[in-house]
């Protein structure tokens, strides 16, 4: 017969032919545990079969089985439930014989004290129920083994692709494919490579990319930013330190480069640590081996090392602010990153793919960028790469008014890049007054006149009520500005 489930209370069995023991005990107990009773071993077993015991608490001493006897039955059918005898006799040598052969868990003595007794019992019933969890979670795991197993698969190739070189967002036509050429190239060799380029570029993305397209794609992937930490620090984060190495070492801590075992190792902004770090880091590079600060042994260490600089190193090695010989090591082929403004094709889907993951973490949708965004944004030089580029996405989000993002909510400095942008082009196409102020006083006038009526249509995405308002113009007066400094083609 199927026992029912466990009730709420731990249940415990208390087994004693003394009636009024057994009464003692139910009165003690009965306001932390589920009590059953039985006056014999037969009666210990039937409930047993009915009951979902937890703990089985048994006098020595009874009529025809002895409670070791009973409890060595109890072993053999139901292993789980918690033996415990309660005896008046403390040489006996059947408890004493049968203390490991019925796997009894606690011995008690007569008499016994109630605050005692319910203390053995609730660690008792807590040890039981930790037995429980630990089989539940063994077979549970046991059974979703290969679901755990593919779900890991499953997140790491998730986070493969992510990173791999196909999802670099370029244009067709953008000098970034010629990298990611070089990338792809050179991530089936397990040689360092150096990363330049300003910064905002996109140099981790790359080292991403180049190390989920590598053999070494299933270990871990670190960065460290060698410019964030002075050269003590730097030091304990890449290799690591024993206790009571310096002050405030209070236990081993495994480095980074430890960490990256197997893996990559992306050492961002290198051309910013000192002579003395610089020296470590070659022994890393020539040994395959590290020590950490204050060990007595060096450790080996297989990690691919990809370094990154927005510093001209060639420069910095002839004014020897770098070591010439570190340089070489880290530099068996470097990588340049185009600036922002030398792509301006991938500013579109930079853009796209800023928006789309701002609305995501803010559960807004928002139109497609506008052709009047996309041209301003291609004006701007973007002194900071991407991260300037971002900054403007978060900008226009956060003034936007409803669903669309306006290319006035765009920084001043880029309207007017876009606005110098298209006077040049205007003026170069056909002379017009949009160009740069020269010539007499009334055709400069007419220049900077132009100039104010076009930025203020951008600011109101060419509104024209909006615009001849603030420029406290009529309508049919702004068309007539339009028509004659050529705005009407916009």
């Amino acid at each position: 017969m199927t026992p029912p489930l466990p009730p709420e209370l731990p249940a415990i069995l208390v087994v004693d032919d003394e009636i009024r023991s057994q009464e003692a005990l139910r009165r003690t107990l009965e306001e932390d545990f589920e009590v059953f009773t039985a006056s014999t071993a037969e009666d210990a077993l039937t409930v047993l079969e009915r009951e979902w015991i937890r703990i089985v608490l048994c006098d020595q001493r009874m009529p025809g089985t002895s409670g070791v006897a009973l409890l060595r039955q109890v072993r053999e059918r139901w292993p789980d439930a918690i033996r415990i005898i309660i005896s008046g006799y403390t040489d006996s040598e059947d408890i004493i014989a049968g203390i490991n052969e019925a796997g009894i868990y606690q011995y008690l003595l007569k008499p016994w004290q109630p605050e005692q007794l319910l203390l053995t019992l609730k660690s008792a019933a807590e040890a039981a129920r930790l037995h429980a969890d630990n089989q539940r979670l063994a077979m549970e795991l046991r059974t979703a083994g290969p679901v755990l197993e593919k779900q890991v698969h499953s997140r790491r190739e998730s986070v493969r692709q992510r990173f791999a070189l196909d999802a670099v967002l370029r244009a067709p036509d953008s000098p970034m494919n010629a990298v990611c050429a070089l990338i792809r190239k050179l991530a089936a060799l397990d040689i360092p490579v150096l990363l330049t380029g300003e910064s905002g570029t996109g140099k981790e993305l790359l080292a991403r990319a180049l190390h989920y397209d590598s053999p070494r794609a299933s270990e871990a992937f670190v960065v460290e930013n060698c410019g964030a930490l002075p050269d003590q620090l730097l030091e304990s984060e890449l290799f690591g330190h024993k206790r009571g190495a310096f002050t405030g070492a209070f236990e081993d801590r495994i480095g980074l480069f430890k960490q990256a075992d197997g893996g990559t190792m992306l050492l961002d902004e290198i051309g910013e640590t000192s002579a003395a770090f610089q020296v470590k880091l070659l022994r890393v590079l020539q040994e395959g081996e590290m020590r950490p600060v204050g060990a007595s042994r060096p450790l080996p260490v297989d990690v691919r090392v990809i370094a990154a600089t927005n510093r001209d190193l060639e420069t910095e090695v002839r004014e020897g602010r770098f070591r010439e010989d570190l340089y070489y090591r880290l530099a068996a082929l470097t990588v340049t990153v185009p600036p922002l403004r030398e792509r301006p094709m991938d500013i579109p889907l930079i853009a796209a793919a800023l928006v789309e993951e701002t609305q995501q973490a803010l559960g807004r949708r928002f139109a497609p960028l506008s052709r009047e965004v996309i041209t301003c944004l291609q004006a701007w030089r973007w002194p900071g790469n991407v991260r300037e580029l971002r900054n403007e996405v978060l900008r226009m989000i956060a003034l936007a008014d409803g669903d669309e993002l306006a290319a006035a909510h765009l920084s001043p400095r880029v309207l007017r890049a876009a606005e110098e942008a298209e006077e040049h082009a205007l003026s170069a196409a056909s002379g017009n007054p949009l160009g740069p102020l020269s010539g007499d006083l009334k055709t400069r006038l007419e220049t900077l006149e132009a100039r104010i009526v076009r930025e203020c249509l951008i600011r109101h995405r060419w509104n024209k009520t909006q615009a001849a308002r603030e420029l406290g113009l009529s309508r049919v007066g702004l068309r007539s500005k339009l028509t004659r400094y050529g705005l009407d083609r916009d």
